[in-house]
């Protein structure tokens, strides 16, 4: 089984509008899966919770808004499927990127897929604002030239992970911000695991919350705390 865990954050309009999407792909390929609304604190009238229960999906809700990382922990965390993907609640990126997902992990036995919209392959930042694209680069570039070991697009909005891969990981992650991504990204390098980057292409925007201007500075503060991290050795399995 596969499960999807989907952060959402006052976003019950785009679950709402997007969601069939992702329920009709699955049935129409006949994939076994469950999918996990995380809502993080929302405070909509418990339209989140009316829009899962409207699709058939699992709901979760963290007490208070703490963080798309915490979200998608607490959906990791309670998930069943042996193979287990987050995304957007847009579900941003163009669906063949789950069979491609599915495969690299389940055939290719790698323990880890992203997204990354920079490959040759991909389809996003030409179909963006340019003051959004130089933001989203230049941040890349600083975690891939100095955190997450070459890794170069942390951010994409899709990422899989092995069932016990998962476990491991999200076991020990600490962040809570939009900076969870390179944390996430920064252990499996640390543990060496198997990681494959696939293309992605842009299908909605309706879900974006990120902000360079706004959250930039959270962000890079984060950074540090994860270089201080793994400094020291932190991020130690589990016993």
């Amino acid at each position: 089984m596969i499960s999807f865990i989907i952060p959402a954050y006052n976003a019950s309009g785009a679950l709402n509008n997007q969601l069939s999407h992702l329920i009709d792909y699955l049935k129409t390929n006949n994939i076994e899966s469950e999918i996990l609304i995380v809502d993080d604190g929302s405070r909509d009238g418990e339209q989140t919770k009316k829009v899962a229960d409207k699709f058939g999906c699992k709901y979760l809700k963290n007490p208070v808004n703490m963080g798309k990382g915490a979200a998608v922990r607490n959906g990791m965390m309670n998930s069943t499927g042996a193979i287990k993907i987050f995304t957007d609640a847009d579900i941003p990126f163009e669906l063949d990127a789950m069979k491609s997902i599915i495969d690299e992990i389940s055939i290719n036995n790698y323990d880890m897929v992203v997204g990354d919209r920079t490959l040759a392959e991909s389809m996003y930042h030409d179909q963006i604002s340019k003051k959004r694209s130089i933001g989203s680069n230049f941040y890349s570039f600083i975690v891939a030239r100095f955190i997450s070991g070459g890794v170069f697009d942390t951010q994409c909005g899709l990422k899989a992970f092995k069932k016990e891969i998962a476990d491991d990981i999200f076991g020990v992650s600490k962040l809570n911000s939009f900076a969870f991504d390179v944390e996430l990204i920064s252990i499996a390098v640390k543990r060496n695991y198997k990681i494959k980057k696939i293309p992605v292409k842009l299908r909605s925007q309706e879900g974006n919350s990120v902000s360079m201007l706004k959250h930039a500075p959270g962000m890079i503060a984060d950074l540090f705390r994860i270089k201080w991290e793994l400094l020291k050795g932190g991020y130690k399995k589990l016993s």
